[in-house]
């Protein structure tokens, strides 16, 4: 199959890796020139805009925000050919999606809305979760092609399903991090090991699997990036723009995008979104 990839960074470019490795011939499009030379070095093809859109017979998307995925959208309905599937799999609103449905229908686009969850070391392992909305006849004609990214794949309806999931989803991880934040910092300052906490924690009833990944990492007090306080606060802001669309109350959500715009303002906004935690101890003057 011939597949266009447009946005070659963390997610992306393991998708196209594992597609390349499957045997479909990708070309891909990238704003930078440092991602499209790891692109070519997995075996995928340059081919910026109308040249790649138009040949291929799928196209895959990695986009960070919602006026990427408009524009993105609308050169897709300019340049692919009628019945092209056209997969996205940012994380957008459900708003901006919607209107992004309405344009390629126009043009006979079939619009698959196909998020993700997971980090990029699952992505790199195949191991995402993809959560997806759209025509089902289409969803069950690419399910060879999104099972090459991950064990487990569910179609949740013809509209925006999977954009609303996907901030369900990402709500519940923002809170355990705030979660996190708050436990730690008060047995840390009550005088516990931070080791000992982390123990127990992942060996406790409350060891969700969110949990247990992080547990590896900042056991060692590693803030390396898998996302960013940055990302996860725009994410927070999806979040909360659709709670008001839908009139729903989230006071919780509200206050854990504070702590992230907390964590940015105190230079960790290119750290790991669990940086809260440090924003914490910070706060409770812990060193």
């Amino acid at each position: 199959m011939k597949v266009h990839l447009i946005g070659a960074g963390k997610m992306g470019l393991p998708m196209g890796k594992h597609l390349v490795a499957a045997g479909h011939a990708v070309t891909v499009e990238d704003l930078s020139e440092e991602r499209l030379k790891a692109a070519v070095a997995l075996g995928m093809a340059v081919a910026q805009g109308a040249a790649g859109i138009l040949q291929a017979e799928v196209v895959l998307s990695s986009l960070p925000h919602d006026g990427a995925l408009l524009g993105v959208a609308r050169e897709v309905a300019h340049h692919a050919k009628p019945g092209t599937v056209y997969i996205d799999t940012s994380t957008v609103s459900p708003d901006a999606s919607a209107r992004v449905a309405e344009l390629l229908a126009q043009k006979d686009i079939v619009y698959l809305r196909s998020t993700v969850s997971g980090n990029n070391l699952m992505a790199d392992a195949a191991q995402l979760t993809l959560l997806v909305s759209g025509p089902k006849g289409a969803y069950e004609r690419m399910l060879p092609l999104l099972r090459l990214f991950g064990p487990s794949q569910y179609w949740l309806g013809e509209g925006e399903q999977s954009r609303l999931m996907k901030l369900v989803v990402n709500l519940m991880i923002a809170q355990t991090s705030a979660m996190l934040a708050e436990s730690l910092t008060l047995g840390e300052k009550g005088g516990l090991r931070w080791e000992d906490m982390w123990e127990v924690l992942t060996h406790s009833a409350v060891a969700s699997p969110i949990v247990k990944a992080k547990s590896a990492q900042l056991v060692q007090r590693d803030y390396t990036p898998t996302f960013t306080v940055l990302q996860m606060s725009k994410d927070v802001g999806l979040i909360l723009d659709e709670a008001s669309r839908l009139k729903v109350a989230l006071p919780q959500t509200a206050m854990t995008l504070q702590s992230l715009h907390s964590a940015a303002a105190s230079g960790d906004a290119e750290a790991d979104y669990a940086a809260v935690i440090r924003c914490a101890e910070r706060a409770a003057g812990i060193a």
